[in-house]
């Protein structure tokens, strides 16, 4: 799953390639349609497919951000000024192409679901193999609340301040610090691999009690993540499997992961185990994380 390094990798693509453009047109795909029929909401939530096919038509995009995970359309058309918000999933991608044909690899053009028709002639294209990427059009960001709930970017002055609070509420005392930290109402941004390369970075086992670390640790834990993760966004972010920027790009801090899908410590050899935390699974080294 793309994280807060994956994010802003596609973000900082998008915003020269395609800020300040119009769209003319949007086509989503039949599996998008088919899924509303049966009751779902596939990709587009919240709003009929054809009605928001329908709202897109001549928005400008004025300008695109990144907050947490999710990538930040601002849009307008006349005087309204409206959000539309993409959540990547497991394996959203985005590329701006003149025809399908660009897009290099075949597993994205077979899972297209949505097509912006820009006025210049370009395409705004969103592929998405699994389909958990979510697009959402909104008047105002308040008609979805967990985007209200996200934890100060890490970047922020305030960040550590905000994750220790946190760590010190009830919810959280008792819960391991893996999991914790990959709360987006902790720390934002913090996924499963970065989660794991910082753990092993500070010797700690994943499935240790947020209460049981303390708060100098916790600290050092957190500039830790911090450190990663800017680190990431310098190296284009992981690619692991399905993870692109808009030009079809692989990014190459997977060469730098210590620990993340590793056999083996990298530090003093010992086979590394898996334990299932937050519903992801966790490695970790036995010997030099306690």
């Amino acid at each position: 799953m793309p994280e807060l390094p994956e994010v802003e990798g596609v973000v900082r693509e998008l915003v020269p390639t395609v800020e300040g453009k119009t769209i003319e047109r949007v086509k989503l795909s039949d599996t998008i349609f088919t899924s509303w029929g049966a009751g779902k909401q596939c990709i587009v939530k919240n709003m009929d497919p054809h009605l928001f096919e329908e709202v897109m038509q001549g928005m400008k995009i004025n300008t695109i951000t990144r907050r947490s995970k999710y990538i930040y359309f601002h849009i307008e058309k006349g005087e309204e000024r409206y959000l539309f918000v993409n959540h990547l999933g497991m394996t959203g991608a985005w590329f701006v192409v003149k025809s399908l044909a660009e897009i290099g690899e075949e597993k994205f053009r077979k899972h297209v679901h949505a097509i912006f028709y820009l006025t210049t002639g370009e395409l705004l294209v969103y592929s998405d193999i699994r389909r958990f990427g979510e697009m959402r059009f909104m008047t105002k960001i308040e008609e979805h609340p967990p985007l209200l709930q996200m934890a100060p970017e890490p970047f922020e002055d305030d960040a550590c301040d905000y994750f220790l609070n946190k760590c010190e509420l009830p919810k959280y005392q008792n819960k391991p610090i893996k999991e914790v930290i990959m709360d987006g109402q902790v720390i934002s941004g913090c996924g499963n691999i970065y989660a794991t390369e910082s753990l092993f970075k500070m010797g700690i086992h994943p499935a240790r009690k947020t209460n049981r670390i303390s708060r100098k640790r916790k600290i050092e834990l957190f500039e830790v993540i911090r450190a990663i993760l800017l680190e990431s966004i310098e190296r284009g972010g992981s690619t692991i499997s399905d993870y692109r920027n808009i030009n079809g790009e692989a990014g190459s801090m997977q060469h730098r992961l210590k620990m993340y899908g590793k056999k083996n410590c990298p530090t003093c050899g010992t086979l590394t185990k898996s334990l299932v935390i937050g519903g992801r699974t966790s490695v970790f080294c036995p010997k030099c994380q306690h």
